[in-house]
């Protein structure tokens, strides 16, 4: 087989004060931390389509990056040498997982019957592969969203044929899934949402929405998959409206049409950054609600309006994430996939590697301080103390169900100094600080 990546060594810890650049800082994948190793914490996921799909363009130029298949045109040996490339990367960063669209693995045929043959035919040797070099399908997703049949959107679209190919794309795309053992499903509602309400039957799109994810869950039932479902919820980009706009959205749109029991989450922080949140606002709200399933890990530029989708560096933001993922106990069924890209200008093959080592040492550092945190316990007691009057007296009486608005009267009424407390958040983000800079 044909080495793509030559000039790559196979990547290996070496500690925070290598000068190595092939070489991780952080993160030590045997390192025990809880009872864990770092590599069970956070199941690193390698994302096909920025990695091996993508090629740097944007709505200004061309493509810039350079692919070792660059001038092969027949489409299935691109995909076989992409598909070779994939697992190599894998192995020399030393991840376990990949996650993919099927549009990504495989091209499109001139028929729906071709393209499915495509698939069946990549996802063969993709078996082969997965077997050599013992990784595993995190998730499967279909890329409803890309070709122009879905302008008008998938499951929203005013279009029943174009509904009706999107359920069979997805059917297909689950089948894929299942036979790869993906412990995931994931649905990216890419152009579900609308422009303008002037030419949107917005209840007729939204109940469309739901009837296409009842029968995803039916079928799943039907072909004995039992991979979590995650939806992945996004803001705006392309469409002004998007059905899934944030965590708290998704939740009220799934309750509303009973499918909470069936989906979570897959969180990613850029469009959390999109969405007006922080990733650590979009995963705790995610934890409290018990649909935390997994992570699309990157970071966004808050000076750009868009999915800039780089590699995470920002540690702060890693130590915040780690913390709620710990609190969570885990990410569950899910990981941590790098759905991030390397720049426009970092176009040489060598590039995919050093911002995947930038990444992975970033959250294992993250899960390092915030496990500490953790451990310690400052910031979980201050929290506790902050919440104090809800352990005793009208307060206790409130949290147990036995106050009303007349005994709740009757208490402010013979109670009429109230004093309030610092919330002591300078304090508390200079331990934050310590925590970081000390470790």
């Amino acid at each position: 087989m044909v080495e793509y990546f030559a000039n790559v060594p196979y990547i290996k810890y070496e500690g925070k004060n290598s000068k190595n650049d092939f070489a991780f800082k952080y993160y030590n994948l045997d390192e025990v931390i809880g009872g864990k190793t770092m590599r069970e914490h956070l199941k690193f996921t390698m994302s096909y389509w920025h990695t091996l799909a993508a090629n740097g363009s944007d709505p200004f130029g061309v493509g810039t990056y350079q692919k070792p298949w660059d001038n092969e045109t027949d489409q299935m040996k691109v995909a076989k040498a992409k598909m070779e490339a994939a697992f190599e990367l894998m192995d020399k960063l030393g991840m376990d997982y990949f996650a993919f669209h099927d549009r990504d693995i495989a091209p499109e045929g001139k028929d729906l019957a071709e393209t499915n043959a495509f698939l069946d035919e990549i996802v063969a040797y993709c078996k082969e592969l997965m077997k050599t070099y013992n990784k595993k399908l995190l998730w499967g997703t279909a890329n409803a969203f890309g070709n122009p049949r879905y302008v008008h959107g998938a499951a929203t679209t005013c279009n029943a044929y174009v509904y009706a190919y999107a359920a069979a794309q997805v059917k297909k795309a689950m089948e894929v899934t299942k036979e790869l053992g993906g412990e995931n499903y994931v649905f990216w509602g890419g152009r579900e949402g609308y422009e303008t309400l002037l030419n949107t039957d917005l209840k007729l799109e939204q109940d469309n929405l739901a009837r296409f994810l009842q029968m995803a869950v039916d079928y799943a039932h039907k072909i004995g998959f039992t991979g979590q479902f995650l939806i992945e919820p996004k803001p705006k980009e392309p469409t002004k409206h998007q059905y899934d706009f944030d965590v708290a959205t998704v939740l009220a749109f799934l309750r509303n049409y009973g499918l909470d029991k069936y989906f979570k989450m897959n969180i990613e922080a850029n469009h959390a950054t999109l969405a007006g949140h922080t990733f650590q606002h979009e995963v705790a709200l995610a934890r409290i609600n018990g649909v935390l399933g997994s992570l699309d890990i990157n970071q966004g530029d808050p000076n750009l309006g868009w999915d800039t989708d780089q590699f995470p560096t920002n540690i702060y933001d890693a130590t915040l994430l780690m913390y709620e993922v710990l609190k969570n106990g885990g990410i569950g069924q899910g990981g941590l996939n790098f759905d991030a890209k390397v720049r426009r200008a970092s176009f040489e093959v060598e590039d995919l590697f050093l911002g995947y080592i930038a990444g992975m040492d970033t959250l294992a550092q993250g899960l390092r301080i915030a496990y500490k945190m953790l451990e310690e316990g400052e910031f979980e007691a201050a929290v506790a103390e902050r919440y104090k009057s809800f352990t005793e007296g009208i307060g206790k009486d409130i949290l147990e169900g036995k106050a009303d608005f007349e005994s709740l009267e009757k208490y402010a009424l013979t109670n009429s100094l109230i004093k309030n407390k610092s919330g002591r958040q300078e304090l508390l983000e200079a331990k934050l600080n310590q925590y970081i800079f000390n470790e």
